[in-house]
């Protein structure tokens, strides 16, 4: 297992279980108990959990994973689940997507389908993104015209938020929005960790003629803190072909169009 793979490993455990112990954790993850001690004392330094004698307890910033950590989570996965929503955008379109990996992908993908070029100067694609990791992303792309919301960056997701991006997005009229979610169950909806981005997301939602949810299966059928919006304000979602099918029965019970790859 590589390092970023084990620091993911070990907050998600934290997550679940609240406090770890050196040992126990070395021997689940077959690395010595040395491995997991530095393992450990390099996520306190980075605030993530609290050194204890033995082992380590969760602290608050545990349960949002910085976005360095979430990106070697379900990786193929969230791949195919990238190029199967990016294959949905048309030339012209204005494209809206908050932050995530999900999306930051789905971002990735535009930027190399050379048949979204424009004509001469003029941009095939108009971005709209609070998330500044795939503003940067995109800027250098010549077919793509980005517009960054204003607000207030948050570490974890790279994310604005605030009154600043909302009177921006109040402005914009966006055609497809890829919605980056942290849970969506089919009963109640989508969910954020932090009550700023769903805020944020909401907005981007209500300007947007169609919503796409992007999320891998582990998200699904789960609810998180803040909501982001009702299932019925979601037209689509694409995950990916592990999803439980019961689960996936039920957003297509609700309206929601379904496609798993």
């Amino acid at each position: 297992m590589a390092r970023h793979e084990r620091l993911s490993t070990l907050l998600d455990l934290l997550g679940q279980r609240e406090k770890i112990d050196v040992e126990d954790v070395a021997e689940e993850l077959n690395v010595s108990a040395a491995t997991i001690r530095r393992d450990l004392d390099h996520l306190a330094e980075q605030q993530l959990l609290t050194r204890t004698r033995g082992g380590a307890v969760a602290n608050d910033l545990a349960y949002d994973l910085p976005l360095r950590y979430k990106t070697a989570r379900h990786v193929p996965e969230k791949q195919r689940i990238s190029v199967a929503a990016a294959s949905l955008v048309a030339q012209g379109m204005v494209v809206g997507l908050n932050g995530g990996t999900t999306t930051a992908g789905v971002a990735r993908s535009l930027a190399t389908r050379s048949d979204l070029a424009g004509l001469r100067d003029s941009p095939g694609l108009t971005v709209v993104t609070n998330a500044l990791n795939i503003a940067h992303e995109l800027a250098v792309r010549p077919h793509v015209k980005i517009v960054v919301t204003g607000g207030v960056a948050r570490p974890q997701s790279f994310e604005l938020s605030g009154p600043l991006a909302t009177r921006v997005l109040s402005e914009l009229t966006i055609d497809l929005l890829f919605l980056g979610v942290d849970a969506f169950d089919a009963e109640a909806g989508a969910f954020a960790h932090h009550e700023g981005e769903a805020s944020i997301n909401r907005l981007m939602v209500e300007r947007s003629e169609r919503v796409v949810a992007v999320a891998d299966g582990s998200k699904l059928g789960r609810r998180a803190f803040a909501r982001i919006c009702a299932t019925p304000q979601v037209h689509a979602l694409v995950t990916d072909s592990n999803a439980d099918p019961k689960v996936l029965r039920a957003f297509e019970a609700a309206g929601v169009e379904v496609q798993a790859v």
